[in-house]
């Protein structure tokens, strides 16, 4: 296969994925984070959310050099493919669906837990 040819390939696969990430998982810790936190703390927690995603695209970002190094392209990747997979293996049974509910509805549903281990 050509140089070209390869290039081409690398450019499409990765708008594809930054298609399939907007479309997919991207939105899913924003929306998370405006709909599970109460209202009094919400921009404190959303502020700490979005720390915590730019420290992990950090850590990736700062990580793949030696993991290219150390385990290969296929090996780096493969381990990027595990992660997605396990994170959408947990959104598809952990992330309740919260689509319609109101407010006050979505605040009971994710404090139950709360209430429960404060119960204990």
């Amino acid at each position: 296969m050509g140089s070209t040819a390869c290039e081409a390939i690398s450019i499409i696969t990765i708008v594809l994925y930054v298609c399939f990430f907007v479309m997919g998982f991207g939105p899913t810790p924003n929306i998370l984070c405006s709909e599970i936190f109460p209202t009094r703390v919400r921009g404190l927690c959303v502020a700490l959310c979005g720390l915590t995603f730019w420290i992990g695209n950090a850590f990736v970002s700062y990580t793949m050099p030696l993991m290219l190094k150390s385990t290969g392209l296929a090996g780096t990747f493969g381990v990027f493919a595990a992660v997605c997979v396990v994170s959408w293996a947990f959104v598809f049974t952990k992330v309740p669906e919260t689509k319609g509910m109101p407010l006050e509805v979505i605040v009971e549903f994710f404090s139950f837990g709360v209430k429960q281990a404060e119960d204990n």
